[in-house]
């Protein structure tokens, strides 16, 4: 991406900000030598939102309480490791390791959820989209992610994505459950190195599925098809959003497809005058931890992954704001 004369100011504003801000910032936009990627990293889990995260989790490998958290507390296992995988904690530290450890000895899903041990997953495929992630990211992959990779491939809908819906109730696909799954997929792909074919072409459709609507317009109109796409909000948790999206692709590595470009204005359309990018509404919750500005103001989270997004994109042709 050509450099914004504001990219200076703003790249200075994200380096003062959590560590688990400034380690990605050196990686992923300033091109850092990776010994001081390495060394603003590892202070992630020992100081900042991430090491007082971890401190937070029980003996028994539970962070608030809960595996999932019923009443939509966001303090539970299950989105403390989506939060500690956003911050991109190094699996290998050793707070991070004796934290998975725990969570992989003692939380279980409930009855209701199959009582499974925590890295086997559950029932609904956006859930078990993410658990995939969190596996493959935090090296637990075993036996029982094989299992759950093949539970979602049998899940998939004929239009080629997911829907955590029953299918007494939807028979479509929805951006929501199919972007938890594939983010879940690739990672696997990523750490194991599979070359398997039915993963590959889950992978593929699923994908096809969110192009075919340019991420975020519905296929038959063209029309925005959930308002909250628009809005970038941070932690995602399972809920869906352009910019999540965009983050999924670039992930994916090589040159983006160029359907992606309508996303892309919608990104570049959201730039604030000073550079910067707004924070999006919270998701509900009971309880969370408070990791991001409050609504409207300005975004470091939503400011780095927006500007890396746009640094692998290069869109030359789209108009600068």
């Amino acid at each position: 991406m050509e450099r914004d004369e504001r990219d200076e100011d703003v790249i200075d504003w994200l380096l003062h900000a959590d560590p688990a801000i400034r380690w990605q910032v050196q990686r992923d936009l300033l091109d850092s030598p990776p010994d001081l990627v390495a060394a603003e990293r590892a202070l992630a889990t020992r100081e900042g939102l991430a090491a007082r995260i971890l401190e937070l989790q029980d003996e028994r490998g539970y962070w608030g309480g809960f595996t999932y958290g019923p009443q939509r507390e966001r303090d539970s296992v299950m989105w403390t490791l989506h939060v500690l995988l956003r911050f991109g904690v190094d699996p290998q530290a050793p707070e991070v390791r004796t934290a998975i450890e725990r969570v992989r000895e003692g939380v279980r899903w409930p009855e209701e959820d199959g009582g499974r041990p925590f890295f086997a997953g559950e029932i609904e495929e956006c859930v078990n989209g993410g658990v995939l992630a969190y596996a493959a990211y935090f090296g637990v992959l075993d036996e029982a992610s094989d299992r759950l990779v093949d539970r979602l491939l049998g899940q998939r809908l004929s239009d080629g994505g997911w829907n955590c819906d029953p299918v007494e109730e939807s028979v479509r696909s929805s951006f929501d459950s199919t972007l938890c799954v594939l983010e879940g997929l690739r990672a696997y792909q990523r750490k194991t190195g599979t070359a398997d074919a039915s993963i590959a072409d889950a992978v593929r459709t699923g994908e096809e599925y969110l192009l075919e609507r340019g991420l975020f317009r519905r296929r038959s109109t063209g029309e925005l098809a959930n308002p909250q796409y628009a809005t970038f909000a941070f932690p995602m948790y399972w809920f869906y959003d352009v910019l999540r999206a965009l983050e999924h692709f670039r992930l994916n590595g090589g040159a983006p497809d160029a359907r992606l470009a309508p996303a892309l204005e919608l990104l570049l359309a959201q730039r604030l005058p000073d550079g910067r990018w707004p924070a999006g509404p919270q998701r509900p919750t009971l309880r969370g931890y408070v990791v991001e500005a409050p609504e409207g103001q300005p975004s470091r989270w939503n400011t780095l992954r927006a500007l890396r997004v746009l640094r692998w994109a290069e869109p030359a042709a789209l108009t600068r704001r």
